[in-house]
């Protein structure tokens, strides 16, 4: 086992640089599931059947009922991931008391993309962990995937994608029991 050396192990940001992920804007998501389990379900027949994906589900549905100022596009929940368009309806202005804080590991801004996946995650997991009696098993991997969405060719494209992701699981990458 290696140990850990704070000169050759960094955790580095996959953020884009100086970019401000609390700005009005759409962004399209993928998080995945620790170790890419298939914890959320199964596809069959190219629609998704929950186990605790629902709890996914809701607990996506909330946050736009919790966090002001987003709104949830497309988005689906597959066997070991989640892909999602948000988009921020407008600036960070006054915090928002739900999500990470200044305080937060990494200093994530409050009312930010990084903020608001990181208030979805621990909420899912602490259900998720409820459900199978597993206290403080990681759920999820501990980093997300976003992208900028730059114009509506751009969003349509992706609604597309995830509109068809159930229908596509049997090629899909991320579909680790694919043997194709």
């Amino acid at each position: 086992m290696i140990s850990y050396n704070s000169k050759i192990h960094h955790r580095q940001s996959i953020r884009l640089r100086g970019y401000d992920y609390s700005q009005a804007g759409a962004y399209f998501i993928t998080i995945c599931t620790h170790h890419r389990e298939c914890l959320f379900g199964e596809v069959v027949d190219r629609q998704m059947h929950f186990k605790v994906g629902c709890i996914v589900a809701e607990e996506w549905l909330r946050s736009s009922k919790i966090r002001s100022g987003i709104e949830l596009d497309e988005w689906v929940i597959m066997p070991n991931h989640i892909h999602a368009i948000v988009v921020f309806k407008s600036s960070v202005g006054i915090p928002d008391p739900v999500g990470a804080h200044s305080c937060a590991p990494l200093h994530r801004k409050p009312r930010s993309l990084p903020s608001l996946i990181a208030g979805f995650k621990s909420a899912t997991t602490k259900r998720i962990n409820e459900i199978r009696q597993t206290p403080k098993i990681p759920v999820w991997q501990r980093n997300f995937y976003e992208q900028i969405i730059r114009n509506e060719g751009s969003l349509s494209k992706i609604q597309q994608y995830i509109i068809n992701n159930p229908s596509n699981w049997l090629h899909d990458t991320e579909n680790l029991t694919n043997s194709i």
